[in-house]
């Protein structure tokens, strides 16, 4: 081949493929890593869980009890409206009756969520609070919560796995009412 002519192939090195060296790597603190975190899944499965699991009331449930309750209200003349929450207080299905005035809505949504929030009924929260001398009174204050009857929370094998608000009937107790009816109609769906 002629120096000059440009297409003439070169000879070219073969280099050695170079090895990787296990040291250089971490091998060792490779090793040392697996073993502490063998060593901390070990200690783990002792000490406090760091997860935990809740059941929550399934948004078919949820509108089968919301049904139930309106029906119950409406049974019985009560334009309503009807809230039932997950366990942490937010809305998994809302129905209104036609004539249930709009402030029906934000008061059942505030009933379930305050009856999750404090895992008890809506009537008993507004009976501690409101107890002369109570240490709970700012409570009232907080956007979203309501203290009048007919929030409850619904539970499953002892465990809360929701929360229903009722409002538009004349007075809390007889939201209660409806709100009973609701977990009374779906206490067999619940059983777990």
């Amino acid at each position: 081949m002629h120096p000059q002519n440009s297409h003439a192939r070169r000879p070219t090195l073969a280099l050695p493929k170079s090895r990787p060296n296990p040291s250089r790597y971490g091998i060792l603190p490779a090793l040392a890593l697996l073993g502490m975190m063998a060593a901390g899944g070990m200690a783990r499965a002792d000490g406090p869980a760091s997860t935990w699991t809740q059941k929550v009331i399934t948004p078919e449930v949820a509108l089968k009890a919301a049904q139930a309750a309106r029906a119950e209200c409406a049974a019985r003349g009560w334009q309503v409206a009807v809230a039932v929450a997950d366990p942490s207080g937010l809305p998994l299905v809302v129905l209104r009756d036609r004539y249930a005035g709009w402030h029906t809505l934000a008061a059942a949504e505030g009933k379930a969520r305050t009856a999750a929030s404090w895992r008890q009924s809506t009537s008993a929260v507004a009976a501690r609070v409101n107890a002369p001398g109570s240490a709970e009174q700012a409570i009232r204050n907080l956007p979203g919560v309501v203290m009048i009857g007919g929030g409850l929370p619904i539970e499953a094998a002892g465990q809360m796995v929701g929360a229903i608000g009722v409002s538009g009937a004349p007075g809390g107790d007889n939201d209660e009412i409806c709100a009973k009816a609701a977990l009374q109609a779906v206490s067999g769906d619940l059983e777990f």
